[in-house]
């Protein structure tokens, strides 16, 4: 594949794959129902959380700067199995990541057109557990972002670009036309939920900081990779973690936190505020950022599966490059149809929860394999080194086992489910083409037998 992306590009990756459907729609829902006004506590929370991940993944990114982010990462440092797992939660990551996207460039869009006096049947904007049939304009972006992505790295990047730019001005516009409309009582009780609240709140939010990892997924797209994938990775965190923080004080400073609960608090925040011209700017704008982050987990996901169809894991058809494109264009459609899916008929709460545990499993899984190549490859070239090791990626760990456990009961079920189906999926086909089997464990003939010749003269 092309190496096309520079360090700008890497952060515009990051922040276009994290700002998005986390802040423009889970943070209302957040808020509502989890942690009130002190859901600005739940992002620190989930923000330093996603920080020690990051400097984890820029450790192993700089170390080993190949397709295939944490997917690759434990393959080099736990083995295959663990690799698998980590791949298989990566799968669950970026699929639902990207339907709940879906569904909110759904529910966004709908609001833009009613700004114009348009509106939508209801039975085409919600899934069928919402009272509908079909999120059409859920499954019609999918499928176009996914086109997107399939004509080139350079192309999707340039795109990426420009949305992001938008997006980041219309948060600055939301912060600064807001900020005066403020009313300081929307903020008591200021911890309705209690601390429980804030940990709930942190699990469900940290949805929003689901992206930056994908910015090691195009380490074999980067220019010096070993420099500018740090950059990219850290960058964009720090970028967002600030804004996000900024948002969150004054969506709940706007309107009463039990008002949140809609699939458009930043533009409905806005709107019952007074501030109607804004409402419908961000509705735009949301639309824009939304694009890119949809844009970004299906680019992410093509590379993890194209990595893991390289090792012999998955199909050999899923790592085919398109000789014009170059990209891995089979997967790449595959990835878009199940995006497509999954956001036209399933609500976007049930798949926001799915991306969490799925990704915390991942993040998990990276700084373990930080501590192990410690020891067992100590010596190997680390452009950037994770500082006050053993103790960062320690902590990296708890948070992320915390903040699985801190999810529903319900979310852990439908994990389990999953990884049984994903165990499964290895024992039957993996475990038997894998790149690392030996000849006998492949499925298939077996190569003919050695003929012996015995010496002439001798019967």
């Amino acid at each position: 594949m092309a190496r096309a992306l520079g360090p700008f590009d890497l952060v515009a990756l990051g922040i276009g794959a994290i700002i998005g459907t986390g802040i423009f729609v889970i943070t209302g829902v957040a808020a509502a129902q989890y942690a009130g006004p002190a859901l600005v506590l739940s992002f620190v929370v989930s923000g330093i959380a996603a920080g020690l991940a990051a400097l984890t993944y820029a450790e192993l990114a700089a170390m080993i700067p190949v397709a295939g982010s944490a997917y690759t990462y434990a393959y080099a440092s736990l083995g295959e199995f663990i690799a698998w797992i980590v791949g298989w939660n990566i799968i669950l990551e970026y699929l639902v990541a990207a339907g709940a996207v879906a569904v909110g460039w759904s529910a966004y869009f709908g609001e833009f057109l009613h700004s114009l006096g348009v509106v939508l049947p209801a039975a085409l904007t919600h899934s069928p557990a919402g009272g509908g049939v079909v999120n059409l304009p859920a499954v019609l972006i999918a499928l176009l972002v996914t086109a997107l992505v399939t004509a080139g790295t350079r192309e999707s990047s340039a795109v990426n670009k420009i949305v992001v730019a938008v997006k980041i001005g219309v948060i600055l516009l939301f912060i600064f036309a807001g900020a005066r409309h403020v009313d300081p009582a929307n903020w008591r009780p200021f911890f309705p939920y209690g601390q429980a609240g804030i940990m709930h709140g942190a699990a469900i939010i940290f949805f929003a900081y689901i992206g930056f990892d994908a910015v090691a997924t195009a380490a074999e797209e980067t220019r010096s990779p070993q420099r500018n994938l740090p950059v990219g990775i850290i960058g964009s965190l720090a970028v967002c973690t600030v804004l996000y923080i900024l948002v969150t004080l004054v969506l709940t400073g706007l309107v009463p936190y039990t008002e949140l609960n809609v699939a458009s608090p930043v533009a409905t925040a806005l709107v019952r505020a007074g501030i109607t011209w804004a409402g419908g700017v961000v509705a735009l704008g949301a639309l824009a950022g939304i694009t890119s982050v949809l844009l970004v987990v299906i680019y992410a996901q093509s590379r993890i599966f194209f990595a893991m169809s390289r090792d012999g894991l998955l199909p050999g058809v899923l790592s085919r490059v398109h000789p014009r494109f170059r990209t891995p264009y089979v997967n790449t459609l595959l990835v878009g149809t199940g995006v497509a899916l999954l956001a036209g008929f399933l609500p976007i709460d049930i798949i926001a929860q799915l991306a969490n545990i799925g990704t915390l499993t991942a993040f998990s899984v990276v700084a373990v394999g930080v501590l192990v190549l410690r020891k067992t490859n100590p010596d190997a070239p680390r452009p950037f080194r994770v500082p006050f090791s053993p103790y960062l990626p320690l902590l990296s760990l708890a948070f992320s086992v915390y903040l699985i456990l801190s999810l529903p009961p319900l979310t852990w079920l439908r994990f389990v489910v999953w990884m049984g189906f994903g165990i499964a999926v290895y024992l039957l086909y993996g475990y038997r083409k894998s790149a690392l089997a030996p000849a006998g464990r492949r499925l298939g003939p077996l190569p003919p037998p050695v003929r012996k010749v015995r010496p002439q003269g001798r019967r």
